[in-house]
């Protein structure tokens, strides 16, 4: 790596991260800003959530990476650009392509930080601050171990097995004891849903109650639970697949695989993940166009909405793909790179027309 491809490693990087601690600043905020409803219940304190702000960082750092490449590399570029810099550069002989050889190295060094991230600080330090969050506000309420999320709360046990949105929780099984350790009743919904102050509503419960030899049954209906577990709490066992490393998503679907079940959702998400950390390579190369057309002369606020805007779009593609793939159980592999793929057509095609 020569002298001047350092300093436009350098350049680029530099701005991607100014970038990063200005979004990381304002997520920080907003995250913090959400946490004041919960200050002051159970032992959850404004120090508490404070750090639960701070262990949530990373995961936002990761999920923002790509989006602040690309603004990181039109602030750099263009500020190259704009300061002639690129045009001495490109009068000693540095090609188009060389240059994007040259922005693909920054991207490589983002593309490792983004890898790190997402594999060993964001997901894990997220779960330890949902952990530490819930166990400040219910400390009255313990996690067994097994299938799914075993919660006891007093005289209930919960059994989820699954997660289907932030809110929604389904399979979920109550077992109630008398003060004596006795089974009383035993019931079963397909889908739960957590409402407001510390409501579950439960869709076709059906329950069947013991009372000495007999057993009285409920047809399924709908029943309203009453209980200290939250939607959060229930959480930190059955975990989104957005939450889970790539690693983590590969054991779920060799052995969602290996019990014949459907394995749609983290098949999607293990290769969004690998998708959305090698668009960061066509994000860098994306500002190159820009860079040497039409933003040369323009000022640093145009070229971060242009980056914003782009940035945008597609994270809105991204999500909106994420929710056909369930709904429509189409395709998930290749509606996981769709995104990633259309972003690299138009980065390398605005490249190839560059001169």
């Amino acid at each position: 790596m020569s002298v001047l491809d350092r300093y436009i490693v350098r350049t680029i990087v530099s701005s991607v991260l100014l970038v990063m601690l200005v979004f990381l600043m304002l997520g920080g905020l907003w995250v913090l800003i959400d946490q004041q409803d919960d200050i002051g219940i159970g032992h959850y304190t404004a120090w508490s959530a404070l750090w639960y702000t701070l262990l949530n960082l990373p995961q936002q750092a990761y999920e923002l990476l790509p989006i602040t490449v690309l603004i990181g590399a039109l602030l750099g570029l263009g500020a190259l650009a704009r300061g002639s810099e690129l045009t001495v550069v490109r009068a000693t002989g540095m090609s188009v392509m060389r240059l994007a050889g040259t922005t693909l190295m920054a991207a490589a060094l983002l593309i490792g930080a983004e890898l790190v991230l997402g594999e060993f600080l964001g997901p894990p330090l997220q779960q330890v601050a949902r952990e530490e969050k819930a166990f400040s506000k219910l400390s009255n309420v313990s996690f067994g171990t097994g299938s799914g999320a075993w919660v006891r709360d007093g005289d209930l046990i919960l059994n989820v097995a699954g997660q289907s949105g932030e809110r929604q929780f389904g399979g979920m099984q109550i077992f109630e004891l008398s003060p004596q350790h006795q089974l009383l009743a035993l019931g079963r919904a397909p889908r739960a849903t957590a409402g407001a102050n510390r409501k579950w509503l439960l869709t076709d419960y059906a329950e069947s109650r013991f009372s000495g030899d007999t057993v009285s049954a409920t047809p399924p209906a709908e029943r309203i639970l009453e209980s200290n577990v939250t939607a959060g709490f229930l959480g930190l066992a059955v975990q989104d697949p957005d939450q889970l490393t790539i690693s983590a998503l590969w054991r779920l679907i060799r052995y969602y695989q290996s019990n014949a079940l459907d394995a749609r959702e983290y098949v999607f998400a293990f290769w969004s993940r690998i998708a959305r950390t090698l668009a960061i390579a066509f994000c860098a190369i994306l500002a190159i166009p820009f860079a040497l057309g039409p933003l040369r002369s323009t000022g640093s606020g145009t070229r971060m909405l242009l980056g914003l805007v782009l940035g945008i779009v597609f994270f809105l593609l991204q999500r909106l793909i994420e929710s056909s793939t369930v709904v429509f159980a189409l395709n998930p592999v290749l509606l996981a790179w769709l995104p990633t793929a259309l972003l690299a057509t138009v980065s390398l095609a605005l490249l190839a027309r560059t001169r």
